[in-house]
Parts: C-alpha cells; structure tokens; sequence
C-alpha cells in the first residue's frame, strides 16, 4: 500500500470557500506552464543533459555492451543531480537503444554506437518534459479539478462518470495485454468536464495528450503489468466518484491526489528504483501552502 501524502488540511484558498469558483491562481500558473511547455523548442532539460553525461561516461569508462552500469544511486551522487533526472535520462537512453533497464538486475549497456544521437535536440523526445514531471503537473492540475468538479457536476455528468468506469471494468475483463484504457481517459475527461469550465477542460486534454504522445512516458509505461496496475487505479477511480457523489470537494480533492500519487508510486517501483522515497518529483507533503494560508 502506498503511503498517504495528505494535501493541505484546508484545500480551497480562503476567501473562495464554499463558493463555486475556481482556484484564480492555480489556474493562471497552470496557463503559464502550458505557454512555456509550447515554447520550448530547443533548450535542452535536465535530463537530455545527464543523459548526455551518462553516454560519455559509456565511452570513456569504456563499458562494452553487456556491461553493467553503476546504480542510479551512484551515477546522480557522480553527476550530483537528482535520482529523477537519472531516471529520465535512463530512459531516454532506453528509447535511443544505449541501455537495459532490467527491473531488480540493474543498467546494462547495449550499443553504444549511435551514441551521437544521444545530445542533440529531438523534436520526440528532448522537446517533451519526463514522465515523473508529466505526472507531478497532472497531480497539480487534476486534484483541483476534482475539487472544483465536487461543486459543479450535475446528475448527467455522475453518469458519465459511471459510463466510464463501466468502460474501464470491461476493459479490465478483457484481460488482453495492450488492451485499450479508454475507460480511464473518459474518467478524467469527465470530470474536467463537469467543471462546466471550457479553460481546465482544455488544460486537462492537453496535459493528456503529452502524455500519450511522450516517447519516455510509453518506454516507462511499457515496463508495467496491465492487469495489476489497473486494478488498483480502478479502485481509486470508484474513491473519487463516490466523493463527487456526495458533492464533498475535500474529499474528491484528495482521492485524486492520492490516486496520483499511487500512479507515480507505481511507476517509480516498475522503474527500477530501488528507494521510492527520493527527490524529484515525489511530494512530501502539500505543495501549496503558502497560497492556502
């Protein structure tokens, strides 16, 4: 079971308590993140950089393939970067066919031939943020559509709801590896939707096609058992319908947060990480604090 990481006590900010507006703030910071992500074209991210460190390391060391590379733990205390970003980099790596990641057998070099292609700007790869800051902004950007939903959802947006948690049950059923997840898509779509606010609609389809589109986060995703992690998730999705039932925006807030949460947990231990509780982009505890106060 993963570890709650419970949001602040009182999660909407004062002055908008009990009233049916949306968090202002959060949603103008969110608007000013979609704006940079589109305007990164060619900056490189931190972990284009470290993976650029690691493939040098590869041709210098020399490791021949077949080799094994140190521990992540090592190669961030080396690099003196976080374990996140070695964990992008890794996977980047992956997808460029330079390394194995072998869940509980450790890094091992493949080829390091092409590993020139490895630093230069990629429009699939290096123009998209990595999986785990992916899923920290979806954490930010979800819980408080929930809680925002908990007050606007009508009787046909629960239904919709429901529909979709049907969908995700049949799915499940299927037991077909690669099986659609449709279900779960059409979940969170509606409840962006049940916010009846065109703006976060638009927010959360966007942040879910990067996802969908991300080369890194298909490479990490790949490595999970479907019918495990989807069992769970479903759980998790029937915790937050059933907040939005009662209209407890509280409630809703933190089921999704935690559901989140669980999502990156999960990731983190299929992602041969050996300490799930390391920096990054996990959170200690609510982020927003200081807004909330």
């Amino acid at each position: 079971m993963a570890t709650v990481i419970s949001p602040h006590p009182n999660p909407l900010p004062k002055g908008a308590r009990g009233l049916n507006v949306p968090f202002t703030g959060f949603v103008i910071s969110l608007i000013k993140w979609i704006l940079l992500m589109k305007s990164v074209t060619s900056a490189q991210r931190p972990y284009q950089e470290v993976g650029a460190m690691i493939r040098d390391l590869i041709i210098k060391t020399p490791y021949n393939p077949g080799e094994r590379l140190p521990p992540e733990r090592e190669i961030a205390e080396m690099l003196d970067v976080t374990r996140t970003v070695v964990r992008e980099a890794l996977i980047m790596l992956e997808i460029k066919g330079l390394v194995e990641v072998r869940r509980g057998a450790g890094i091992y070099v493949l080829d390091s031939s092409d590993s020139q292609n490895t630093d230069g700007p990629d429009a699939n790869v290096c123009n998209d943020a990595g999986p785990f800051e992916l899923l920290q902004a979806r954490q930010l950007l979800e819980s408080n559509i929930a809680e925002f939903a908990a007050l606007q959802a009508t009787r046909e947006d629960i239904v919709k709801m429901r529909q979709a948690l049907q969908l995700e049950e049949r799915e499940l059923a299927s037991s077909a590896p690669g099986s659609s997840e449709s279900g779960d898509m059409q979940f969170h779509l509606a409840i962006a939707e049940a916010t009846h606010n065109s703006m976060l609609v638009e927010l959360f389809r966007q942040s879910w096609q990067w996802r969908e589109n991300n080369p890194m986060w298909i490479q990490l995703h790949s490595h999970l058992d479907d019918s495990l992690y989807r069992k769970e998730w479903l759980g998790d999705h029937k915790q937050i319908l059933a907040a939005l039932i009662k209209k407890d925006a509280r409630a809703a807030k933190l089921a999704m947060w935690q559901h989140l949460e669980n999502v990156k947990q999960r990731l983190l231990e299929f992602s041969n990480v050996d300490d799930i509780y390391f920096d990054g982009y996990l959170f200690d505890s609510w982020p927003l604090d200081k807004v909330d106060a």
